[in-house]
């Protein structure tokens, strides 16, 4: 009985741990384009985060600049919550911020500063937002559309031309 006991108390320990691991506070020091931030918990512990289910233009890209203005103008300098879903490949927290309730994902979409990352949603409410966001021709979306071109398709087209030269 005891040592059941020390295996619940154990497990809920790890599962309490791993749960609280996946939720961080700090404030935004630093936002290095659109969808990419830089977090600094009260440890003094920082965080590169980025904004999970959404794709910013970069900052070479037609609205680049803007995108990453309007991410700064919702949260440089505010206390965040990060709500982390994964980790990507360069190491960053891919993940929702929130400044108290608002959701910063999801109004980048609203303001028309981001895509839906087609390949990583799983949203569908994102959607949503960026069809309004096209429809009123909200921020990108006042763009002409040869100017409008997705992140990853401008990604890719240079990647291409690095490939051919």
């Amino acid at each position: 009985m005891i040592k059941k006991m020390l295996l619940i108390v154990f497990c809920y320990g790890l599962l309490s741990s791993f749960l609280s691991a996946s939720i961080h506070v700090g404030r935004v020091v630093g936002v290095y384009d659109g969808d990419t931030v830089t977090v600094l918990e009260d440890e003094k512990r920082q965080l590169k985060v980025r904004l999970a289910q959404i794709d910013t233009p970069e900052l070479a890209q037609p609205y680049g600049r803007q995108a990453k203005r309007a991410l700064s103008d919702l949260v440089f300098g505010k206390t965040v919550t990060v709500n982390v879903q994964d980790r990507d490949r360069y190491g960053r927290y891919v993940a929702h911020l929130y400044v108290d309730t608002m959701d910063v994902n999801a109004e980048m979409l609203r303001r028309g500063a981001a895509w839906v990352y087609r390949q990583y949603a799983t949203d569908p409410q994102l959607y949503v937002l960026e069809t309004q966001a096209k429809k009123e021709r909200q921020g990108l979306w006042g763009l002409s559309e040869a100017e409008r071109v997705a992140p990853w398709e401008w990604r890719r087209m240079k990647q291409r031309k690095v490939v051919q030269k």
